[in-house]
């Protein structure tokens, strides 16, 4: 079975916007997903690997220096390597890049990589609300890392009133159409939404997600926060204004989608080809059913971004296709619409093998 590749994730924003409490609550909530950071200060004393150390899994450390300008590929290379060697048991990398960092060039240096156990895992930037408007007078170009992250987290955005609120998120719009923007208070944003996350060991069902009831209800002392538990179904619509204690969600949709037929590789590139702005992540597995291509292919997409893995079937194991989208503001009865026109029918003639070539493009190995 091919080795499945690690995301790497770009967690980047200007200095003071929230970046290491954005990432302490995804260490603080990944379960038994086991997250391996690269913490990049800028200055002699690493204040924020301080912060971080001790619940992460395995960490690196680059102080004094920006990660874009103060590292090349290869060193970034090595770096990748001690995280994702097997030993480490790694399952997601986290960059927190400076608040000085060129987010593009830490992208750009991911995907130069020689190394072929991680995979590009998305931008995601982090805007402090209250904030906002002195820090692009500050950094105009705050304005273009927002035009190219695949998600955008609004931090402190309980420190704004509703209408600056509602003005922020119209100049985010603006910024990067159709890119997700989830508000948030302390950095509190479901970690579903940038990875995939397991149970923990001592977990007896094994499948259990976390939810926004989670985050709502699993307050810590300190955080200010009032405790009031709120139901939030994981996958539904969670509107950001709980309305306790700051915690602000966006609304996002996760739509799941199973078929028991084949699904045709053509229009199933064609749907990937053209989905809609604001569907941030895609992941699951296809079955194609084709002739000399009977492998499973697991789908990885973020943002734009777009990989297919392949790997064989278990024995017993049932062949269909099962993948989960999750976006906001997306039209979802017309993703599932599209999906289910991707179905290679009773009757219809099965696709041919030259049609898996599109797929192919995007695949691993």
């Amino acid at each position: 079975m091919a080795k499945r590749q690690i995301p790497v994730i770009v967690l980047a924003g200007f200095l003071g916007s929230g970046k290491t409490t954005l990432l302490n609550h995804l260490l603080g909530r990944s379960g038994g997903t086991r997250i391996g950071a690269i913490v990049n200060d800028f200055g002699s004393i690493e204040i924020d690997a301080m912060s971080v150390a001790g619940q992460v899994d395995s960490m690196v450390s680059l102080g004094n220096g920006c990660l874009c300008c103060a590292v090349d590929t290869s060193d970034l290379d090595g770096f990748l390597d001690r995280l994702s060697r097997p030993a480490a048991r790694i399952d997601v990398i986290v960059i927190e890049a400076s608040g000085l960092a060129e987010p593009q060039e830490v992208i750009r240096m991911i995907l130069a990589s020689d190394n072929k156990d991680i995979v590009y895992g998305g931008l995601v930037e982090v805007v402090d609300a209250a904030e906002f408007a002195a820090t692009r007078a500050r950094h105009p170009e705050l304005d273009r890392h927002v035009a190219i992250a695949d998600l955008v987290v609004l931090n402190k955005a309980d420190r704004v009133g509703d209408e600056a609120r509602r003005e922020i998120l119209g100049v985010l719009e603006e910024l990067g159409p159709g890119t997700p923007v989830v508000p948030a208070s302390y950095g509190r944003v479901d970690p579903e939404l940038l990875f995939d996350r397991k149970p923990r060991e001592d977990d007896p069902a094994k499948t259990r997600q976390l939810s926004f009831e989670d985050l709502c209800a699993d307050d810590e002392a300190g955080d200010e926060q009032d405790g009031h538990g709120h139901d939030h179904a994981h996958g539904h619509d969670c509107h950001d204004g709980c309305g306790h204690g700051g915690h602000l969600h966006a609304a996002y949709e996760s739509v799941e989608f199973v078929s028991e037929e084949p699904v045709d590789p053509r229009r199933l590139m064609e749907f990937l080809d053209s989905r809609p702005e604001g569907l941030y992540r895609i992941k699951g597995f296809v079955y194609f059913g084709i002739a000399g291509h009977k492998h499973k292919f697991a789908v990885h997409a973020v943002g734009d971004f777009l990989r297919f893995y392949r790997s064989s079937w278990a024995r017993a194991e049932e062949r269909l296709t099962q993948l989960v989208l999750i976006g906001r503001g997306v039209d979802t009865e017309a993703l599932r619409a599209g999906l289910d026109r991707c179905r290679v029918t009773a009757g219809e003639p099965p696709a041919e093998e030259n049609s898996m070539w599109g797929v192919l493009r995007y695949a691993q190995g």
